[in-house]
């Protein structure tokens, strides 16, 4: 399998097993409003976004989606769109490769 696809097993606790499903179905929303955003150059509303999710990722048991919220936050900061496109489809890929277990 090809590291780009391979499922990405992330341990969380069980306890979080009824919140951790829609705070995810709400990233992969973000993937699509943060395009929108991009669009209509509106980076204050990406960088609060970012900021967001900065400080939640890592309190579901999801650093990834923390490091994807501060470089957001700092390239809309910057108004940097290239950099929050690539961060936009780094997302989009761990989302599409993680594979949660409630341990």
């Amino acid at each position: 399998m090809d590291e780009d696809t391979e499922k990405l097993v992330i341990h969380v606790d069980p306890d979080l097993e009824e919140i951790v499903p829609p705070y995810l179905s709400n990233r992969q929303k973000d993937v699509k409003l943060i395009e929108t955003m991009v669009e209509q150059q509106d980076f204050e509303s990406i960088r609060v976004l970012g900021h967001r999710m900065k400080g939640s990722g890592a309190g579901y048991g999801f650093d990834f989606i923390s490091q994807v919220g501060r470089e957001l936050e700092q390239a809309a900061k910057e108004e940097r769109p290239t950099e929050i496109i690539a961060q936009m489809a780094a997302l989009a890929a761990y989302l599409g490769r993680i594979d949660v277990r409630y341990t």
